[in-house]
């Protein structure tokens, strides 16, 4: 059985599961990791309930039914969980460094982008301009790297939020991952102008 870890591997090769409107069912990476992704024409659920359960709600051919409130819904009341915000996942490749100047490393940030960021990713590092604008990278969701950034509301519009996106591909060993709601139109630009590419959507649900 191919592992959530191995399918987010094979996507960031641009290997994804094929867009034949079907549904994959893994079980999860972590006690942690619960949710759904949407490709392109084939959605995937990962989580530790039966098959079966699954595909009883999930009608055959309605791409839409997996993001869906009653589905979303339903898993949340058979695992005893809050269902997250639908969000776009992208990807970027790493980039040498170094990272742009006036960015230092911090240890002991309470922002609540940190916080967050703490609660749903292992070895979180955050960097800071020092000015209120931040970037937090961390392992996430079946161990990918993952990004993200805040920018003081009276800095924006400078676009430093192109540049924390782009600094963490500069920090990261690896490809990198951001969630963003499709609704903050400014990151979603932000991380688009920084050469993040759109892969899907996605759904977590937290304990």
């Amino acid at each position: 059985m191919t592992s959530l870890t191995e399918l987010l591997t094979d996507a960031q090769h641009g290997h994804f599961p094929p867009a034949d409107g079907g549904l994959t069912i893994l079980p999860q990476p972590s006690p942690r990791d619960m949710g759904v992704i949407a490709f392109t024409a084939h959605t995937v659920v990962f989580a530790d309930v039966e098959p079966a359960w699954v595909r009883e709600r999930l009608p055959p051919g309605d791409l839409s039914a997996p993001l869906c409130p009653p589905f979303l819904q339903a898993l949340a009341g058979r695992t005893g969980r809050r269902v997250g915000g639908v969000d776009l996942i992208a990807l970027a490749g790493p980039l040498p460094g170094p990272p742009p100047a006036g960015l230092e490393e911090v240890t002991d940030s309470d922002h609540p982008r940190v916080a967050r960021a703490r609660r749903y990713r292992d070895a979180v590092r955050v960097w800071t301009t020092g000015d209120g604008d931040l970037l937090a990278v961390g392992r996430g969701v079946a161990g990918r790297w993952e990004a993200a950034v805040e920018v003081d509301p009276s800095r924006r519009g400078r676009g430093l939020g192109r540049l924390l996106a782009g600094a963490a591909r500069q920090l990261v060993p690896g490809p990198v991952w951001a969630q963003v709601a499709p609704g903050n139109a400014a990151s979603v630009r932000a991380f688009l102008a920084a050469g993040y590419v759109p892969m899907g959507a996605e759904v977590l649900l937290a304990s």
